[in-house]
């Protein structure tokens, strides 16, 4: 019988890692004895990360078809072959149906399009090999909502199934697949939700760290979806079963959020 899933040894390769969870989760998997390739658009930030993790920096786009291309090529070359994908990179922008049709178009290209273009190249070699791991880091917003980000509700729904379909279409030929879902964070991206992101995720949010340990726990033991915050499954269940409770409480947390900021519903 065969023990725990293990990075060790493995060659992995995280995008969006040059901060944050990304960050993260290159240093827990080195920490593990993973040789990691550390992408990052911030290209000093991707070095940094590398340099101190005894990794491999390789800045650059990791959501267009040319990037993404790019990115497996230079991880192939530095690693020989690529054991865990972690598509991690991600955009949060505000607005609600009104929001700009550039941060739709760009919110469905990193947080969506990204993940689809990463696993067409890394298919072939890994339905070879009869195996490979894809890590697609969701979050809480994928299995439920966020309020005041349209873009982001919704892309990362659409990240939470495209990981669903690969998981239920290649999990008997060796696809391992991951969904992250974490909710409040303690990075980059919580601090510019501002007042938002003080009533629905400061309270509750965990450092990075916790987030990278969470996910090593999940590998080892093969599970799918990846709760840091191990209440957002009652509020998956919740929602799952009393729609309309749920939504009626999301809607008061709207109401709440209106209140404090009359401009929010805007």
């Amino acid at each position: 019988m065969s023990g725990p899933a293990t990075v060790t040894g493995q060659g992995v390769v995280v995008t969006g890692a040059g901060h944050g969870i990304g960050a993260a989760l290159a240093e827990a998997f080195a920490a593990e004895g993973a040789r990691v390739v550390v992408n990052d658009l911030d290209a000093e930030a991707a070095r940094e990360v590398a340099e101190r993790i005894g990794g491999v920096a390789v800045p650059g786009d990791a959501a267009g078809a040319e990037g993404v291309a790019e990115l497996i090529t230079a991880a192939r070359r530095a690693l020989g072959s690529i054991d865990l994908y972690c598509a991690n990179a991600g955009i949060a922008t505000s607005g609600g149906a009104d929001a700009d049709p550039a941060a739709w178009e760009r919110s469905w290209e990193v947080n969506v399009l990204a993940h689809v273009r990463a696993s067409q190249l890394l298919l072939p070699d890994w339905l070879e090999r009869g195996r490979g791991r894809f890590l697609a880091t969701v979050s809480a917003a994928g299995l439920l909502t966020m309020l005041g980000s349209a873009p982001y509700a919704v892309t990362k729904h659409g990240a939470l199934a495209y990981a669903e379909w690969l998981a239920a279409t290649y999990r008997h030929r060796g696809i391992r697949v991951h969904a992250l879902c974490p909710q409040g964070v303690r990075t980059r991206m919580l601090d510019g939700t501002g007042d938002l992101g003080k009533v629905l995720l400061a309270p509750t949010a965990i450092e990075p760290a916790e987030v990278a340990e969470a996910t090593l726990k999940a590998i080892a033991e093969e599970r799918f979806l990846i709760l840091p915050h191990p209440e957002v499954a009652d509020y998956y269940a919740a929602r799952a079963t009393t729609p309309d409770r749920w939504i009626d409480g999301m809607n008061k947390l709207q109401q709440a959020i209106e209140h404090q900021r009359p401009d929010a519903a805007h």
